[in-house]
C-alpha cells in the first residue's frame, strides 16, 4: 500500500480528521518538543508548551500556505515559547550588549548533538552544558541560537518568525555564541569536549 503524502495527511486534517492530524503529531512531537525543552529549559513547561502548540497548529491549519510544513511548526512552537518567557519574566540581563558591534560577524555554531556511540558520557555532560549556558542568555538571544544552532533554521526564517530583521537576527546570534563559549568555558571539564573551533579565544 502506498503511504500517504504529508500534503494529503494535512487536507484531511484541514477538513476536520483528528486522526489525519495525530498522524502529523506523531511525526513531529519529538521536533517540538526538543525546541520547547531548548527554549524554556524545563522538561514540564516544555511539555505543556508542546501540547498548546499542537493545538494551535490545529486552529491555524487554514493559515498554511505550502513550503514545509515542519518549519512552519517549529515557528509556531518558538513563538509560543517566547511568550511563556516573557510571561514569567524569565528573560536575563544582557551583559554582552556593548561587547559586539551589531555587525559583527558570525561565530562558529554550537557543536553538533551527533557523536559517536563511545562518547555517550561526554555527549550528556556536555549537553547538560549547554542546556544550562542555553539557559542563562536573554529571551531573544536564547531564541536566535535555539532557531539557528539547534534546528537550523535559515536566518530569513527566523527573521519572518521573530518579526525582526535579518541583521538584527545575526547580530543577537553572534552574541548569543559569544555568551555560550565564556559560559562553557567556566563550567569545570567541558572545555576539552569542546571543538577547537568554538573555545574561547583571547579575543572573547
Amino acid at each position: 500500500m502506498a503511504e500517504i503524502s504529508e500534503q494529503t495527511i494535512i487536507e484531511r486534517a484541514r477538513r476536520g480528521s483528528v486522526d489525519a492530524f495525530n498522524m502529523l503529531v506523531r511525526r513531529y512531537q519529538d521536533a517540538v518538543y526538543t525546541l520547547a525543552y531548548r527554549m524554556l529549559g524545563d522538561p514540564a513547561a516544555a511539555d505543556d508548551a508542546a501540547q498548546e502548540a499542537f493545538i494551535s497548529a490545529y486552529r491555524k491549519l487554514d493559515s498554511y500556505r505550502g513550503g514545509s510544513f515542519k518549519s512552519w511548526l517549529l515557528r509556531i512552537t518558538a513563538n509560543l515559547c517566547l511568550d511563556d518567557l516573557r510571561r514569567v519574566k524569565r528573560q536575563r540581563t544582557d551583559y554582552l550588549d556593548d561587547l559586539a558591534p551589531e555587525d559583527s560577524a558570525d561565530g562558529p555554531p554550537l557543536p553538533s548533538n551527533e557523536t559517536p556511540p563511545e562518547e555517550a558520557a561526554e555527549q550528556a555532560e556536555l549537553a547538560a552544558a549547554i542546556q544550562r549556558c542555553i539557559n542563562n542568555l536573554t529571551t531573544e538571544h536564547r531564541a536566535v541560537l535555539v532557531m539557528s544552532d539547534v534546528e537550523g533554521f535559515a536566518y530569513g526564517e527566523i527573521a519572518a518568525a521573530l518579526e525582526t530583521q535579518v541583521g538584527t537576527v545575526k547580530s543577537r546570534l553572534s552574541r548569543a555564541r559569544l555568551a555560550m563559549r565564556r559560559c562553557l568555558a567556566g563550567i569545570a571539564g567541558i572545555m576539552e569536549l569542546l571543538p577547537p573551533e568554538v573555545r574561547p579565544t583571547s579575543d572573547d
